[in-house]
């Protein structure tokens, strides 16, 4: 792929500069996949992975299903919708972000 090694650079430079807070981080309660219902057990069923477990960023939306719902749909739009990026540039684009803001992706 045309410049992956300026890609794997540039990660490594932001990632390199970023300030670890883990220890920081906020706990955002979340209703458990076995006491979903309703709305939100139809989400957990159509978003989870194999083993029934839901990234961590639409599981804190557990609290308002519809908020769940409309940022899943967000986020397959702006991944898999029409747009003149190519799907590995959108993807370059989420690292890098993820990265700058020290989240795991």
């Amino acid at each position: 792929m045309p410049g992956s090694g300026h890609c794997r650079h540039l990660y490594r430079v932001v990632h390199s500069s970023i300030t670890r807070q883990r220890d920081f981080m906020a706990h955002i309660p979340y209703v458990p996949h076995e006491e979903a219902d309703g709305l939100l057990e139809e989400l957990y069923a159509r978003y989870a992975a194999a083993d029934g477990q839901l990234d961590n960023i639409a599981r804190i939306h557990s609290l308002n299903p519809p908020s769940m719902q409309h940022h899943l749909q967000l986020y397959a739009h702006l991944m898999r919708g029409r747009s003149p990026l190519s799907r590995v540039q959108r993807e370059m684009i989420a690292v890098t972000v993820s990265a700058v803001n020290d989240c795991f992706y």
